[in-house]
């Protein structure tokens, strides 16, 4: 007997309320990199072998990145919301869009507590500078907010797996190991934290847009 209509199988289309939700996280990561990119380019002073681009948060200009924080931390949030809307009751539907949301609020705490100046930059401030109570809370807030992302990462590598997405599962596990291995590599070079922290966002981004689309893979 031919299949009819009835007999094709259905695929899950996620609610229009799901997708714009699953979208914050989709962006906020390319987008808070781009805004870095072109504030450090053309901000007097900032230099990417010295700088870290959460110091772009000083100076004149430095409400541009403060506002670039706030957005992005609020972005996450709402991609958190929406994997957790996609995810639920499946593996790693809990604790994954958990850690993206502590990762998302970590970026508020960045933008209300600025990094120290230092290495030449905002233009005129010294090398070295003693690290304020603003800046401490800073560092925290983001090596709380890394260690998050990672985490989200690892679990949500269980999610990837249970929708037969292997290779994504195993990359999703790798990707952490990059990303700390860039911040302990800090110390000798700041590009190399800022290339862990950017493949982090970056992977996270992907991860999002990946869980979102339909249909799973059989």
């Amino acid at each position: 007997m031919l299949p009819t209509l009835s007999d094709a199988p259905t695929v899950p289309v996620p609610h229009p309320t799901t997708q714009r939700w699953s979208a914050g996280g989709i962006v906020a990561g390319p987008l808070f990199l781009a805004a870095g990119l072109a504030q450090g380019a053309a901000r007097d002073g900032f230099d990417f072998t010295r700088n870290a681009l959460s110091q772009l948060a000083l100076g004149g200009a430095g409400w541009v990145q403060t506002l670039n924080f706030l957005l992005a931390g609020t972005l996450l949030v709402a991609g958190a919301v929406g994997l957790r809307r996609v995810l639920g009751g499946t593996p790693g539907g809990t604790w994954g869009p958990v850690m993206v949301a502590v990762f998302g609020a970590s970026f508020w705490a960045a933008a209300a507590f600025p990094a120290d100046a230092g290495a030449g930059f905002p233009a005129g401030a010294p090398d070295a500078t003693a690290m304020s109570g603003h800046g401490a809370v800073h560092m925290a807030a983001g090596m709380v907010g890394y260690l998050a992302l990672c985490a989200a990462s690892v679990v949500l590598a269980r999610s990837l797996a249970a929708r037969g997405h292997r290779r994504w599962a195993l990359a999703s596990r790798l990707v952490p190991v990059a990303v700390l291995t860039g911040f302990a590599a800090s110390a000798v070079s700041v590009l190399a934290f800022t290339a862990g922290a950017g493949l982090g966002l970056l992977w996270l981004a992907a991860v999002t847009a990946r869980l979102a689309a339909v249909p799973p893979a059989a």
